[in-house]
C-alpha cells in the first residue's frame, strides 16, 4: 500500500501559495533517517523551483531536535512550514501543532491527524480508510496469496482539511475557494 505522499508535493505547495499569497520562502522540516523523505523532497523542490518559492530543508530525528529545527526556521524567516509524515512526526503531531501555532507559522501536513489537533491545513490521503483497505490484503496473505503478487493498492480520493480556528488565531483570511474545496474545515 502506499499513501502518495511524495506525489502530492506539488498540489501542497499550490494550496499554502493559495491560502498565503504572496508566499516566496518555505520550510521543510524532515526525518533524513526516512529514506523516503529524499524522494519527497526532490519532488518538493521541483514544485518549488515551477512556482518561484524558495524551499529550505531542516532535519530533526527527536523531539528535541524538532524544537531545534522550529528555533532555526523562525530565525531564517519562513513564512510557511511543510512537515513531511514519517514514524517521528506522527509521534509528535500534537508538538508540532502547537510550535506552529506558538511560532505563528503556518503549517501543512500530510493527513488529517495534524490539522484535527490544531495544525492549519492538511492535504493527503485518509490513513483510517487505508487501514480499512488493508484487511483484504491481510485476509489474502494469511489465506496463502504471494505478498510480491499482489497490487500495490493506492488511494483515489485526497482530502483536505483547513483549521478555521488555527487560520483566525494566525490572523490568515481563508480564501473562499479553499473552504469550497475543503473536505472539512474545523471551525
Amino acid at each position: 500500500m502506499t499513501c502518495i505522499s511524495s506525489e502530492l508535493a506539488a498540489k501542497r505547495l499550490q494550496l499554502l501559495r493559495e491560502l498565503l499569497s504572496p508566499l516566496t520562502r518555505v520550510a521543510i522540516l524532515y526525518n533524513p533517517d526516512d529514506r523516503n523523505k529524499e524522494w519527497e523532497y526532490k519532488q518538493s523542490q521541483q514544485a518549488a523551483d515551477r512556482l518561484d518559492l524558495t524551499l529550505r530543508a531542516y532535519e530533526a530525528r527527536s523531539s528535541i531536535e524538532i524544537d531545534e529545527a522550529f528555533t532555526r526556521i523562525v530565525d531564517d524567516h519562513a513564512q510557511a512550514l511543510i512537515i513531511f509524515a514519517d514514524v517521528l512526526t506522527f509521534a509528535h503531531q500534537k508538538k508540532l501543532a502547537d510550535l506552529a501555532l506558538a511560532y505563528r507559522l503556518p503549517a501543512m501536513f500530510g493527513f488529517r491527524e495534524f490539522t484535527e489537533l490544531g495544525g492549519l491545513i492538511s492535504y493527503g490521503s485518509n490513513i483510517s480508510e487505508m487501514w480499512r483497505r488493508a484487511a483484504p490484503y491481510v485476509d489474502k496473505i494469511l489465506r496463502g496469496a504471494d505478498p510480491g503478487e499482489l497490487p500495490i493498492d493506492q488511494p483515489t480520493r485526497f482530502e483536505l482539511v483547513v483549521n478555521a480556528k488555527t487560520a483566525k488565531t494566525l490572523g490568515i483570511p481563508v480564501p473562499s475557494s479553499l473552504l469550497v474545496a475543503a473536505d472539512q474545515v474545523i471551525e
